[in-house]
């Protein structure tokens, strides 16, 4: 059976101090954030994963959205180099988490630049956002990497949402779903699924046809379930207000990790 095991890591006292891009600034109440981030971690063991804490980055704010410091590919863990400056030393404590868990370690070098929010996997192909955190530079250094695994690269032009995965997820059976405004090209998708809210664009795969999303699109929600999937819903709203949404608060190992 496969062993499904997440990387998580405690939102910091700073959450608060965030960056946003694309939206406007909004108060985040720190406490409530830590109370949903609970439940986010809870929701994942229900389904039963696994969770293993990377260790808190409180002076980055950001360092919740732990899956910008990472990208997993079977046995291979590419460290990242964010976009983001001030969220650059958050990689340090996740390389040593991945390294544990006993992923070989590649890196992305200056130039370049990646976030993991930015990269969304299925079924052999890697489509990675080139936006405002993610340059041509990180793209390129990520296919290198992938190449010796047979993964093919593809680079999505992104203007309109801060990572790729604010713009579009995957379902189990590889639909991808995005909420139409916010995707510069569904066609770069052999096969997209217009979502009704924003919200609903943003899944995580839990196994089998069951997926996490947020409470913000219960449209959504609705539409999957007469898709035959079993949804799991979270009140994530905190972490919207700093353009995160459900697969940011996680690094999800499958199957080979130790």
């Amino acid at each position: 059976m496969e062993k499904k095991k997440a990387l998580i890591r405690k939102p910091s006292p700073r959450l608060d101090d965030g960056l946003v891009t694309h939206i406007e600034k909004s108060p985040v109440d720190v406490e409530a954030a830590e109370t949903q981030w609970r439940a986010y971690v809870d929701a994942l063991h229900a389904a039963g994963w696994e969770t293993h804490e990377v260790d808190p980055a409180d002076d980055c704010p950001d360092s919740v959205f732990v899956e910008d410091t990472l990208v997993l590919y079977e046995d291979l863990a590419v460290v990242t180099r964010p976009g983001a400056d001030e969220r650059k030393p958050e990689i340090i404590a996740a390389e040593e988490a991945a390294r544990a868990a006993g992923y070989r370690i590649g890196r992305i070098e200056a130039p370049g630049t990646l976030d993991g929010g930015d990269v969304l996997k299925y079924g052999g192909k890697v489509w990675v956002g080139r936006g405002g955190r993610t340059n041509q530079e990180g793209i390129d250094q990520l296919a290198s990497l992938l190449s010796e695994l047979g993964a093919e690269v593809i680079t999505v032009p992104l203007t309109k949402v801060l990572h790729l995965k604010t713009a579009v997820t995957a379902l189990p059976d590889g639909t991808v779903v995005g909420y139409e405004p916010l995707v510069d090209d569904p066609d770069m998708f052999e096969n997209f699924m217009a979502v009704p809210e924003e919200a609903g664009a943003h899944v995580v795969l839990l196994g089998g046809n069951k997926v996490l999303m947020s409470t913000s699109a219960p449209k959504t929600k609705e539409l999957f379930e007469a898709r035959g999937l079993d949804v799991v819903a979270v009140d994530i709203s905190e972490y919207e207000k700093l353009e995160g949404c459900v697969t940011c608060l996680s690094v999800r190992m499958r199957g080979h990790v130790d």
